[in-house]
């Protein structure tokens, strides 16, 4: 397996949008409590004194939405400020992108990721389950004011669902024709919850390069990121096209990451609930940072067979968290 030194932090579950993939229509969500959420000096404790002397330093923060975390800006620029940090990304809805897209490039973030499943009004406001005013045209405005600050790269990501958006995966991978954006096509995962759209399933990575490459070619790109997207191009754009490929296509052997949740929990796989920590609880008890990393240390080093041992547990079995309290 790839050196695992990057950890996607959830700074909050909550999210204002109810996205059918993350959040399943129905499902009843046991929110965090606030006093049960890492504390900003506890999560600035665990990153400076167990997570960074361990290996780590790349930082991806995530939620449900990170933007609805008070004091975010903050937040980001503290975790910029430590000299190990080599790499600060962001992934979010967008919808509070706007007004903060400027401080938060101030404060030291220089990567985002923008959830767009659709370029349709109607229908993004149905992925989202939003049944009020339409919120697409303030995410859109999101992505534009992050363009206009400087994010690079600017990273769109696309869960596609059969019979949903399915049909707009053209018109999504031409957002990278002239702009240097880069679009990022998921596989659906059906994590614990294989129901979620019947029989509709989930469409494999290689069924839509087969889509794009029938338009405007394809080919690999020589820009590679540090995750496990494989990345394309079409002939000519400015910008690439990623395909996330965890149903179909095995990616254990790329994996450098574990998941931090908001209230403490380390996780070494997606894929599976085994080996997690709860880093929270014991900080709050006493234990030392030292003590931490050892825990940490070992979890790294039983990280390969966890991976592929029981990558199959999380979409098969049963999982007591969705996919929004984990943070993707």
């Amino acid at each position: 397996m790839n050196q695992v030194d990057y950890l996607r932090i959830s700074l909050i579950d909550r999210c204002n949008f109810r996205c059918q993939y993350c959040m399943p229509e129905g499902v009843e969500l046991d929110y965090i409590l606030k006093q049960q959420l890492l504390s900003d000096e506890e999560l600035l404790t665990l990153i400076e004194e167990v997570f960074i002397p361990v290996g780590f330093n790349r930082f991806r923060l995530t939620g449900g939405e990170p933007l609805l975390r008070p004091r975010v800006v903050d937040l980001v620029r503290a975790i910029a400020s430590f000299p190990q940090t080599q790499d600060l990304s962001m992934t979010t809805n967008g919808f509070l992108l706007a007004p903060m897209a400027q401080n938060l490039y101030n404060a030291g973030l220089r990567r985002i990721n923008i959830s767009l499943d659709s370029l349709d009004p109607d229908t993004f406001d149905q992925i989202i389950s939003n049944k009020g005013r339409s919120r697409w045209q303030q995410v859109w405005h999101g992505i534009q004011a992050a363009h206009q600050v400087g994010f690079d790269p600017l990273k769109l990501n696309v869960v596609v669902i059969p019979g949903v958006n399915d049909h707009e995966v053209l018109d999504l991978a031409a957002l990278t024709i002239e702009k240097e954006w880069h679009v990022r096509f998921i596989e659906f995962m059906p994590i614990g919850n294989v129901n979620l759209f019947g029989d509709r399933g989930w469409i494999s990575s290689a069924d839509l390069r087969q889509q794009i490459r029938d338009r405007w070619g394809l080919t690999e790109s020589q820009v590679r990121g540090f995750g496990p997207a494989d990345v394309f191009k079409i002939p000519g754009a400015k910008g690439t096209l990623g395909f996330i490929s965890q149903m179909s296509e095995c990616f254990c052997d790329r994996c450098n990451r574990m998941r931090l949740s908001a209230d403490g929990w380390l996780r070494p796989c997606l894929l599976n609930e085994t080996g997690q920590i709860d880093l929270k609880t014991a900080l709050r008890s006493g234990t030392s940072t030292a003590q931490l990393q050892e825990q940490v240390r070992h979890l790294l080093g039983i990280k390969p067979e966890i991976n592929f041992k029981g990558r199959d547990s999380g979409i098969l079995g049963t999982y007591t968290r969705t996919m929004s309290q984990i943070g993707g």
